[in-house]
């Protein structure tokens, strides 16, 4: 009951549908990786699942409760968090009331402060003033700080130095292990593999393999044939 479940999820844009009869379970405690080539729908689907976008087709539930034409306000109360492309912050709020908006608890931002110590550097520093990486950094601590049950990452990577993007990952991971529920989309396919359990990769807007992550590791071969549809 605590799990996020899409059945039969089909979003349509333009002329047709982007991602079509989509099935997922994403339970507590583990990470799935949501991977695939480059315009296979992989943010379409989440936008259905947060709410940014309404599906023409299926359901999601939230913990047993059926989201599926709740607004992203309702949903984000019912323990769900997406971390979108691109850097929404609050430019004329410092890094500290950015963080404030949704920490659940005054502990939680100081715990992502230690987590990201450039941002406790700029912790008074309005938003609009940070570099790129450091914007991305702000987005993804408030949602750590927020300690949903349900955690959408799009593309954790964009615009971080590699060495900090390496380090988030063990953070990502340990979310997990503290009961969070992780659906993580990510460029560096290997990457996402090596901490999720497990994976689901989409091409052409279907499902190609739902199974462990670590099959996908161990057989390069079921990888490829998964990203070409086949």
């Amino acid at each position: 009951m605590n799990a996020l479940r899409v059945h039969g999820l089909t979003v349509k844009r333009g002329a047709g549908p982007v991602i079509r009869d989509v099935d997922l379970v994403l339970e507590p405690g583990r990470i799935t990786a949501l991977v695939g080539p480059n315009g296979a729908g992989k943010t379409s689907l989440l936008e259905a699942v947060s709410g940014v976008v309404p599906p023409s087709a299926g359901s999601v539930h939230l913990a047993g409760v059926n989201v599926t034409r709740h607004s992203r306000v309702a949903r984000a109360r019912l323990g769900l968090a997406h971390i979108e492309q691109g850097r929404a912050v609050f430019p004329g709020l410092t890094v500290l009331e950015n963080l404030r908006l949704t920490a659940r608890t005054p502990a939680a931002v100081d715990e992502v402060l230690a987590l990201f110590p450039e941002l406790e550097k700029r912790r008074d520093s309005a938003a609009a003033l940070l570099s790129g990486g450091e914007q991305q950094m702000v987005v993804l601590a408030r949602a750590f700080a927020a300690k949903p049950a349900f955690l959408l990452i799009d593309e954790m990577s964009l615009g971080l130095a590699p060495v900090v993007f390496t380090r988030l990952l063990p953070v990502v991971t340990r979310f997990a292990e503290e009961g969070a529920a992780i659906l993580l989309v990510e460029q560096f396919t290997h990457l996402a593999l090596g901490v999720a359990q497990e994976a689901v990769v989409v091409s052409s807007g279907r499902v190609t393999y739902s199974g462990a992550a670590q099959a996908l590791l161990d057989s390069p071969t079921t990888l490829h044939s998964a990203y070409l549809g086949s």
